[in-house]
């Protein structure tokens, strides 16, 4: 038995799925911590960029189109703070694309900084699922 196949009526383009990767940039100077938020974020479908401190990251910044970044906020050369109103002023979409990842929560400058701006943010340590939910919530 011989099967067939007619070819498809002009104009109709075969269907196509395509999955969106949503760009992240990290930038912790805790070389681990970035190294291992990047394969974590990259298992579930985020192309992910790193750099070690504010300095390093507002290059890319200018040279990439990010979706979000995730932050640390005590970094030498360049604070999280700092970064995040140098990028707000460069890329002011990014400005509620933020997370932050601090261990100095309690620290009443950074308190200051953060509820001032409404930012997110998670306390280190964080378990690795509250991050992906976090993330995930920046997209919906």
């Amino acid at each position: 038995m011989t099967k067939k196949f007619e070819s498809q009526p002009e104009g109709i383009q075969p269907h196509v799925n395509t999955l969106e990767l949503k760009a992240i940039l990290v930038v912790d100077d805790d070389q681990q911590l970035a190294s291992a938020l990047q394969w974590i974020l990259a298992e579930e479908n985020f192309f992910v960029d790193v750099a070690f401190d504010g300095e390093e990251a507002l290059p890319k910044l200018k040279a990439h189109d990010y979706d979000a970044v995730i932050c640390d906020l005590q970094m030498p050369r360049l604070r999280g703070d700092e970064f995040y109103l140098r990028t707000k002023e460069m890329r002011p979409n990014l400005a509620d694309r933020f997370i932050f990842i601090t261990g100095f929560a309690t620290d009443p400058h950074i308190a200051l900084f953060l509820s001032k701006h409404s930012l997110k943010y998670l306390v280190k340590p964080f378990p690795v699922q509250r991050l992906i939910t976090c993330v995930q919530e920046l997209f919906r």
